[in-house]
């Protein structure tokens, strides 16, 4: 089991520096993974050493992690690429940091064009005195940096300025509106990688509109089709194998196969039901959005479950921070919703057995359901009586699929950079107050590891993954009270999975 999470965090973790540095530095890919990688490398050797018999001694978990940390910030610094230098309307040394400027919501990274008097006239008349008075334009590489003060509300500066760049740019820029470190919003033009050629623009008689910009993306719907396909035959491999462990190749009965079906199913139901959240709200908000595509996986020893999950890839800005929150909520609310009559009856169909030393949450034969709260909570209601204190689970492999969603579900809310719920917290609190709740979250799964190692990994993984979200095109304009307490549930329903269950609730239910 310890080689199947590795392999997992493995993979997770190249996709992550892939995504997050490899544009930003020369250093190769394999190079940073391998080091983010070292501190997992040597815990599992210890553990697979000790053959489980002796918790990790606290000092060999603190300076991997931190020599680690050091060489991953050095080789991406070592290696960080430069842009180009430009005139700029304020001297070099009263610039904002790069902290100030986050200004990449759908990482566009070409130059932007020269910008003539003319065109900065048109500039100045883009920005109205009643609605946002302008004192400064900054000429960045990737950007002009539009500050100044803000005369009404914020839903209606960015509607005035946008309309009137559309007016007099066309689609040329993206119109980006954040909040600076002294707490004042500004305006950010940026090339529009969505921007329409001339050919085009002749050949149309509609004005270009951030909607129409958005509408389409290729879908290729055969390669999901197919995807789902090859995902549901390897889950279909992998639940016949839990269902009968007696089994130690391919059955030549194929009739054998339906039974795993129920975990093949509820598998595909719980990830489906998660992705198509995010696609069809997506969709709804005219953003473009392939369809889920899932990850099929051969079962094995060291990764039994036939999959390594699905995704969607999403190839629009998105326009607010209202947008952002429901995209990000919906993926995690179906599956949850999904997944709890899943597990409950799954864990109905469990059976109770005697706890031992071995037993734990990642011990499907010996589950020990008092590691989560909300696990204990369904447990005791699907069981009733017949679950005790002294008592573990053997999993059916539906309660198996079960529990694997509340993985999902948990991984995905994590509020940290650009998972569900570091886009939830972004959207409730803003850019910069999301990135301080993520930084707190790491430190927090950080010291539960210490409690319960089976969140080591994840520890590790959160660390490595970027602490801040990318902005929303309109990132000042904030939430309504009712997606504020929606997110509040989103959040306790994390702290329901990943906390173990106190004394005081144990003591009650049993």
């Amino acid at each position: 089991m310890i080689l199947f999470w590795l392999l997992l965090l493995g993979v997770l973790t190249y996709f992550i520096v892939q995504r997050s540095v490899a544009n930003v530095t020369k250093t190769p890919v394999w190079l940073l993974w391998l080091v983010m990688m070292m501190p997992a490398f040597i815990w599992t050797a210890w553990v697979m050493f000790n053959q489980g018999d002796q918790r990790i001694p606290l000092l060999l978990l603190i300076v991997p992690f931190i020599v680690s940390s050091f060489l991953y910030l050095l080789l991406v610094q070592w290696g960080r690429t430069t842009q180009p230098s430009v005139k700029t309307a304020k001297p070099a040394a009263t610039l904002p940091s790069t902290q100030d400027v986050m200004v990449n919501p759908v990482d566009a990274r070409s130059l932007l064009p020269p910008i003539n008097r003319e065109d900065e006239a048109n500039l100045q008349n883009c920005f109205p005195w009643s609605v946002y008075y302008l004192q400064n334009i900054e000429h960045k590489p990737q950007a002009l940096i539009c500050r100044g003060q803000l005369r009404t509300s914020p839903d209606e500066a960015y509607k005035t300025v946008r309309s009137n760049v559309e007016t007099y740019f066309a689609d040329r820029f993206l119109v980006v509106f954040q909040e600076g470190l002294n707490g004042k919003p500004f305006f950010a033009l940026v090339p529009n990688p969505y921007a329409r050629s001339q050919a085009d623009l002749a050949s149309s008689t509609q004005a270009p509109t951030s909607s129409t910009r958005s509408e389409g993306v290729s879908t290729r719907p055969g390669l999901a089709l197919g995807l789902l396909l090859a995902t549901l035959l390897t889950t279909i491999l992998a639940g016949t194998l839990m269902a009968n462990p007696e089994l130690q190749e391919f059955p030549e009965d194929l009739s054998i196969l339906r039974t795993g079906l129920p975990y093949a199913l509820s598998l595909m139901l719980i990830l489906g039901t998660h992705e198509l959240g995010h696609y069809l709200v997506a969709r709804r908000y005219r953003l473009r959005a392939t369809l889920p595509y899932f990850i099929p996986v051969p079962p094995a020893s060291i990764f039994p479950f036939g999959t390594f999950g699905a995704f969607i890839q999403m190839r629009s800005p998105v326009p607010n921070r209202k947008v952002l929150f429901d995209v990000g909520i919906a993926g995690p609310l179906a599956g949850f919703i999904v997944t709890i009559p899943i597990l409950l009856w799954g864990l109905a169909h469990s059976t109770p057995t005697p706890l031992t030393d071995e037993s734990g949450l990642l011990n499907f034969t010996s589950f020990q359901p008092t590691a989560s709260l909300l696990i204990t909570l369904l447990s005791k209601a699907a069981l009733g009586s017949t679950l005790t204190l002294e008592s573990a689970l053997k999993l059916h492999p539906v309660a198996i699929a079960g529990c694997l969603g509340l993985v999902i579900t948990a991984l995905n809310l994590m509020p940290v950079g650009q998972l569900d719920g570091g886009h939830i917290v972004h959207a409730m609190f803003g850019q910069r107050r999301g990135a301080t709740i993520g930084q707190i979250a790491r430190l927090l799964v950080l010291g539960l590891s210490f409690v319960q190692q089976e969140f080591l990994l994840w520890a590790v993984l959160l660390f490595f993954m970027p602490v801040v979200d990318e902005p929303a095109l309109n990132d000042v304009s904030e939430l309504d009270d009712n997606r504020d307490f929606w997110g509040l549930v989103a959040l306790a329903i994390l702290v329901m999975i990943i906390l173990p269950a106190p004394s005081a609730v144990i003591q009650f239910l049993f």
